[in-house]
């Protein structure tokens, strides 16, 4: 049953325990004998999630209307081609094509949270308060990732119990899917255990890198903010999201909004006050299969080198070297200039997120050539740039914003909560007579206010494809490539080879199957 990255993390934490079998044996049946070994699973478990950080950013953030190629041309500005990214912005998936494939890889963990589940319930050697700790952790993990199937492909296979063998492989698994409707059951079902297991604990752990009760939380926040306009939850579901958020604000210690926007994606502020629970990354960590961070972010988010160096940044009025602007990347998904001309200036989250390139004309003047995410930097090692910032799944600016969300689905002014989020991004600059709520145009309309201002905040955190969605289909339709007239491709397809081998799968409807 013990498998991948939690082999990894288990054998090593447990190296020193003579009871420990052999690594060429080790199996569900005698490896959970002692409290460190529970201990152990839990970091391949987190170990495990860690994977899935780039489908998480994919499938909740690839499709709005951030990344894509301006106008005019098939490539980035530096000329690296797209190869195959066009498809998330331009809406073209297909099961071929699908964005995804394999679930995102999500049932692997899934089944090694369901064996961590059954272990627990039926152990003695783990004390008390651990064991509901880490059921607290188990169950609203689950939930999480069910509610990333949810949100992308709706209908899904539900397993909650382990299967037996040497890992879960969806392929073989044989095993038909169930409606949405019985999915979202388990999601909120999941939540409560969750809820209940964690009790009053709401601790942290490991510089908030492990899941809490407050993780949890957030995530009922945002199911029955779905479920609040989609599932006909309508204030019922708005108030029990709103209670969620507060009892978060209530009893867990030390929440706050970092004073500058940057300082909480910064290395050296892991674990900061704004951070509710966030996925780490460190250079040269032991157990990690290589010392490169989020890897994925160079393989498509940042260009190369040798390329950006034939541009300027205007704001510093430089040209770029490869040197100093490192990046080593491949830039296949670019941000568009749309997407940075959005931001007020003035606003510090736009540099922080996004780097603008530009060409210099012999007389010198700038024109804006492209843009690419720039919110993780990383570290230079030896003249290489590792990116190994934590990447935030849930912050306290989140919180406000779901909070502010839940007020004005209840008719009640969000006004507080967006107002903390504003003068943080402008500082010094903001002036609340022409930048608070509702003094800005947009505030007109209090949805579009919010997801303006979540567009902003969340930039490359994997959450505008599910704020849009969140907020009610044509909110979709009007930020995306994405028509009413496709509405079927709100969900995304099961790609050719899950479906070849699962033959109990059909494929999510309006697409293809072959």
């Amino acid at each position: 049953m013990l498998s991948g990255l939690g082999i990894l993390a288990l054998v090593s934490s447990c190296r020193k325990d003579l009871s420990l079998a052999p690594v060429s044996s080790i199996t569900d049946g005698n490896f959970f004998q002692n409290s460190n070994q529970f201990d152990a699973f839990m970091t391949g478990i987190h170990f495990n999630f860690r994977s899935s950080t780039n489908a998480f950013q994919i499938l909740g953030e690839m499709r709005a209307d951030i990344f894509g190629t301006d106008p005019g041309s098939g490539s980035a500005f530096t000329g690296e081609a797209t190869q195959g990214q066009e498809h998330l912005w331009q809406e073209t998936l297909n099961l071929d094509n699908p964005g995804v494939s394999n679930f995102g890889g999500f049932y692997n963990n899934i089944d090694q949270i369901n064996l961590m589940i059954s272990k627990l319930n039926s152990t003695t050697v783990v004390a008390t308060a651990t064991k509901n700790y880490y059921l607290g952790i188990c169950y609203g993990m689950r939930a999480f990732y069910y509610f990333q199937i949810y949100r992308t492909w709706g209908a899904a296979i539900i397993q909650t119990a382990p299967v037996t063998g040497t890992s879960l492989n969806i392929a073989t698994l044989a095993k038909a899917a169930s409606p949405q409707a019985a999915v979202m059951t388990l999601i909120k079902a999941d939540i409560d255990q969750s809820v209940s297991s964690f009790g009053t604990d709401y601790s942290f752990k490991n510089a908030k890198s492990y899941w809490s009760k407050s993780a949890t939380l957030m995530l009922k926040a945002e199911v029955y903010l779905w479920t609040s306009v989609h599932n006909a939850g309508g204030n019922a579901d708005a108030t029990t999201a709103l209670a969620a958020l507060n009892d978060i604000q209530t009893n867990a210690a030390g929440l706050q909004l970092m004073p500058n926007y940057s300082d909480v994606f910064s290395n050296a502020n892991r674990g900061n006050n704004e951070i509710i629970f966030t996925i780490h990354y460190q250079f040269n960590e032991p157990n990690a299969t290589s010392n490169n961070g989020m890897a994925w972010i160079q393989n498509t988010y940042v260009p190369q080198s040798g390329l950006i160096a034939n541009f300027y940044d205007s704001l510093a009025n430089r040209q770029f070297n490869s040197v100093t602007d490192n990046w080593g990347g491949l830039l296949r998904a670019p941000v568009t200039i749309n997407t940075y001309r959005k931001f007020n200036p003035l606003d510090t989250r736009r540099t922080a997120s996004i780097q603008a390139a530009y060409n210099k004309s012999a007389l010198g003047v700038y024109s804006i050539a492209g843009c690419f995410a720039d919110k993780y930097q990383g570290e230079q090692q030896s003249g290489v740039r590792y990116i190994t910032n934590d990447f935030p799944v849930y912050r306290y600016a989140d919180l406000l914003l779901l909070k502010a969300t839940a007020e004005v689905y209840l008719g009640q002014s969000p006004a507080n909560e967006i107002n903390l989020v504003r003068a943080r991004a402008f500082g010094a600059n903001y002036n609340a007579a022409t930048m608070a709520y509702p003094n800005q145009a947009i505030d007109a309309n209090p949805n579009e206010a919010i997801l303006q201002e979540r567009l902003y905040e969340f930039v490359f955190e994997g959450k505008r494809w599910y704020d849009l969605r969140s907020m009610g289909d044509s909110y979709v339709y009007e930020h995306s490539q994405l028509t009413a007239a496709n509405a079927y491709a709100l969900l995304w397809p099961i790609d050719r080879n899950t479906l070849t081998n699962n033959t109990a799968l059909v494929q999510t409807p309006g697409y293809s199957s072959f």
